[in-house]
């Protein structure tokens, strides 16, 4: 009886060079589309992230202060400028607020350096890249330190560049024992979203001088609690391109 083989072809048909061609050319287009995407994501996360830690970060600083000094309430502002010297002249070397923030922040902090600014402010540096300004007038939180710059006042002084407020950096301050109406949200409380003159809406955050907005004469305060009300993430409503 004669065996019957049968026999397969093994062989598969390899792909064209236009067919590479235009595989490749698919996968550019759909990379080019998606990639803005991912990365204007990721620096939403990184401003989220940042911001959450650096809140969390002051605020557990200013509960271990309290066990050693007592009430934040009774500690005094953080102050602005520098002390004068015996003939009433400004010693660069005495920034204010850096004799405060030594005293009752930096021993609870891990920080990579700290430097004061032209006008007197204190710079610290923290190990994932940001920079806080520290003054009583504000904290200015950049979430990397690469966007810190100062400009020239009127007054020919220098200050920090404040206008990327809600983009590149955000406002908080330290106002514990300010009792005034307008600062009610900030009294008693540690390092908190910069909410001077805030009504307790959501809707006012967006509107007035310190509104959260696109155009405004000046920084943009408000839009740090508009982030912390939505648990640190940025709302789908924020309207300023991060």
């Amino acid at each position: 009886m004669e065996k019957t083989y049968i026999t397969y072809n093994t062989y598969k048909q390899a792909f064209t060079l236009a067919e590479v061609l235009i595989t490749l050319g698919i996968i550019g287009v759909v990379a080019a589309l998606t990639m803005p995407a991912l990365i204007a994501n990721h620096r939403k996360t990184v401003v989220e992230t940042r911001l959450a830690k650096f809140y969390s970060t002051m605020n557990q600083a200013v509960i271990r202060a309290e066990v050693d000094f007592g009430d934040k309430k009774d500690w005094g502002t953080i102050g602005e400028g520098f002390a004068e010297d015996e003939e009433g002249n400004e010693d660069k070397s005495k920034s204010i607020p850096l004799i405060w923030f030594n005293t009752y922040m930096r021993p609870y902090l891990n920080l990579l350096d700290v430097k004061t600014s032209s006008d007197g402010r204190v710079l610290a540096y923290f190990p994932d890249g940001s920079l806080a300004a520290i003054s009583s007038s504000a904290i200015i939180f950049y979430v990397d330190a690469k966007y810190y710059s100062e400009y020239e006042t009127d007054s020919g002084s220098s200050a920090p560049d404040e206008m990327q407020s809600g983009t590149k950096c955000f406002l908080f301050a330290f106002w514990p024992s300010n009792e005034e109406e307008q600062s009610q949200y900030h009294y008693n409380k540690g390092v908190e979203p910069y909410t001077h003159m805030w009504n307790g809406t959501r809707e006012s955050l967006f509107k007035g001088e310190y509104g959260c907005k696109k155009e405004t004469s000046r920084t943009r305060p408000y839009c740090t609690k508009l982030i912390q009300m939505n648990g640190w993430k940025i709302p789908k409503d924020y309207p300023l391109r991060i």
